[in-house]
């Protein structure tokens, strides 16, 4: 097994604790609760789909990744600051804040947090078809049932499994597994492209509707820039606080539509209680 060290100059606000705390309760793809200021994590490789490690710390502005596994781990690194948004230059970040008061104490409430969740855009479809019509418990209790041995199944493994799940969630399974094999839920392709017409790109996969492509493109790719459209409680926060429609109130937040949307949507979880289980969280 081989072993790579990567530090990487993060650019912007960044506090690894609270990006941690986080993802640790981030229903469909939680981050297992450890002790210690590290955050460790395994996960399938994109474009390959073998397993990979990484322990990250933080010293100041720098990102230490540590990985090991037994594919190509400099596509692993990158992975990682895609999960983690650590490849998104944040300086701009607080100008957001300077232009409006809600995302300002949002900012205040949630220091250095960046969106994280998924480790890939297949996983994030795979998730949206295991939680289409059931609670979020299900669907978690679903996929879990699926996982071996710490990671996700790889999409030709997933292809050939015998699912016992209900309605056409083995359909739609395969249908993502192959999408992936094809190479139309590629982390980098999807982010090279503009988030609308990703999102288009996604929905042509069998089973994969308007709001499972948001979840893919702006959770799975963690495209930055973006508006989730179809996230019925990021819409309801934002005309309870600013008394506006989202698309009109998002254009101060450009370019990170998506991270101050999913500040309004970890507030309002933290508010009323919930799960972020969806697209804007």
């Amino acid at each position: 097994m081989a072993h790579h060290h990567v530090e990487v100059a993060v650019q912007g606000p960044w506090s690894l604790a609270t990006s941690r705390a986080f993802w640790e309760g981030f229903t469909p793809s939680a981050l297992p609760e450890r002790e210690g200021e590290a955050l460790r994590s395994t996960f399938l490789v994109e474009r390959e789909w073998r397993r990979a490690s990484v322990s990250v710390t933080q010293r100041g502005a720098t990102a230490v990744l540590s990985l090991s596994g037994e594919g190509d781990l400099d596509l692993a690194a990158a992975q990682v600051c895609r999960f983690l948004a650590l490849d998104v230059d944040g300086r701009g970040w607080p100008a957001v804040g300077t232009r409006d008061p809600v995302i300002a104490a949002a900012q205040a409430e949630l220091p250095g947090l960046r969106p994280c969740g998924f480790y890939s855009p297949y996983e994030a479809a795979a998730w949206s078809v295991l939680s289409q019509r059931v609670r979020v418990s299900q669907a978690a209790a679903l996929k879990a049932s699926l996982v071996r041995d710490g990671v996700f199944p790889a999409p030709e493994v997933l292809r050939g499994l015998d699912l016992d799940l209900p309605g056409r969630k083995p359909e739609y399974l395969r249908a993502v597994a192959e999408a992936a094999l094809d190479g139309l839920l590629d982390a980098v392709t999807l982010r090279a492209m503009k988030p609308a017409a990703a999102v288009l790109a996604v929905q042509q996969i069998k089973g994969l509707g308007p709001f499972a492509a948001e979840l893919v493109v702006l959770r799975g790719a963690n495209a930055p820039d973006a508006v989730p459209h179809n996230e019925s409680r990021l819409a309801d926060e934002v005309r309870e606080r600013y008394g506006r429609p989202l698309a009109e109130v998002s254009e101060a937040w450009r370019p990170y539509r998506t991270w101050a949307s999913v500040h309004l949507r970890v507030l309002r979880e933290r508010r009323i209680g919930g799960v972020m289980a969806s697209a804007g969280a």
